[in-house]
């Protein structure tokens, strides 16, 4: 039976109708490629997603400006939407020779027909029967435009405690020609580690003000922990096991795939090695169609805390792009007592993953994830980060997204 969230109770990157899997919004033609679109330019997104009913449904998109924190802007569709206000879904295909039945459904966006006009963030909302009340799962997506530079190097933390476990980004941001009337209202900072928003940091206030540039530098607000390298596990086959799983259980209409144990990473040192900070790209290494030729199975992960020993007062969850970065129900990890591991399922379709484990303390209302006591924290640890810059003009109702700057710790650079 399908639920329905209504608008009011949306939320980011959430997916609100259990027979959806899959749910996918990237820059055209490279799932790894955050979904960013520059303003007026030929930019476009896919989108991608699979309904396990395997059925023909009525699926429609649409745009909700939101403001820097994600709450919806006060202004109307007319506003920031040219064309119609809606979309309809109308390619879709069903799966064949997978064991799991479904109908993949895919779009190009923005569609010549409904485009957004203002930069900022946006929520792309896919609905049912051209209904807005059934909503069905919900995505971010970035628009820019250029009224804003950016400077940005790495530097060690000044703080003796932080130096070894953490990563520091000290940038400036120069507001050119925007007029600031009052420019610690007017002008919001993010930062992202990894397109995570789960533990984005919101700067309001910079460091230094002069002029029109704006100066931020401290460790508090610019430090984040560094992590370790993204564990992996290699789904591509389910015939051909890769190393990371312990056996598969093959039944006739459905697959268990069972993982090996991943034991606690707190205690060790930091080793490099390639990853995807915390993204998965579907893809098969058989020569199929990834979209609907490829088959979903239930994986079974599960996490070796130490001396095999629950943590009291921490829930621990299994994250990364696989489970959206959530803290529900489904994805918090249960402990099985007799094998000492925490322990969770999640469905996949077949292809590459990158995940880690993190704790959460009961009593923290902020409810921020930690990798202390699962992965542990290395100032080394590759890592990507996206600098966001919005301004609201006065008497405004939205904040612009007027510059962007994405860095990466290895090489130290700043990218575009």
């Amino acid at each position: 039976m399908a639920f329905f969230s209504t608008c009011s109770g949306q939320v980011p990157d959430s997916v609100y109708n259990s027979n959806i899997k899959t749910p996918q919004l990237f820059l055209y033609g490279n799932q790894l490629e955050s979904p960013i679109i520059r303003m007026g330019s030929s930019d476009r997104l896919e989108l991608h997603f699979d309904d396990l009913d395997g059925d023909v449904k009525n699926y429609f998109y649409t745009y909700q400006l939101c403001n820097a924190d994600w709450t919806p802007a006060n202004i109307s569709q007319f506003d920031y939407i040219r064309g119609f206000s809606e979309s309809r879904i109308s390619s879709y295909r069903f799966s064949s020779i997978a064991l799991t039945r479904y109908t993949h459904y895919q779009a190009i966006v923005p569609d010549v027909n409904c485009s957004p006009i203002l930069s900022g963030n946006y929520l792309l909302k896919v609905f049912l029967d051209g209904d807005t009340s059934k909503l069905v799962f919900t995505r971010r997506f970035l628009v820019t435009e250029m009224g804003a530079s950016i400077g940005a190097q790495f530097t060690q933390p000044s703080d003796p405690q932080l130096s070894y476990t953490h990563q520091k980004i000290q940038f400036s941001v120069n507001t050119r020609s925007l007029p600031l009337a009052n420019p610690f209202q007017q002008v919001k900072v993010v930062l992202l580690q990894n397109n995570r928003w789960d533990n984005a940091v919101y700067l309001n206030k910079p460091s230094f003000f002069s002029g029109n540039v704006f100066q931020y530098n401290s460790d508090e607000d610019c430090s984040f922990p560094g992590g370790k390298q993204w564990r992996w596990v290699d789904l591509q086959s389910f015939r051909f096991q890769s190393d990371r799983i312990h056996h598969a259980d093959y039944q006739k209409t459905s697959t268990t795939i069972y993982l090996k144990p991943d034991q606690d990473r707190s205690g060790q040192g930091y080793i490099f090695f390639n990853d995807i900070n915390g993204l998965y790209y579907i893809q098969t290494t058989e020569s199929i169609n990834p979209l609907w030729q490829t088959d979903y199975a239930t994986v079974h992960f599960s996490f070796v805390p130490y001396r095999n020993t629950p943590f009291s007062d921490k829930d621990v969850y299994l994250l990364g792009k696989l489970t959206d970065y959530a803290q529900t129900d489904s994805i918090r990890m249960n402990f099985n007592a007799g094998k000492g591991l925490y322990e969770t399922d999640v469905v996949l379709k077949q292809g590459y993953y990158n995940y880690m484990y993190v704790t959460v303390d009961r009593d923290d209302s902020t409810r921020r994830p930690s990798f202390e006591f699962t992965e542990g924290n290395s100032t080394e640890t590759e890592n990507d980060y996206t600098i966001l810059v919005y301004y609201r003009s006065m008497g405004g109702r939205v904040d612009q997204l007027v510059g962007i700057a994405k860095m990466n710790s290895l090489n130290n650079k700043q990218g575009n």
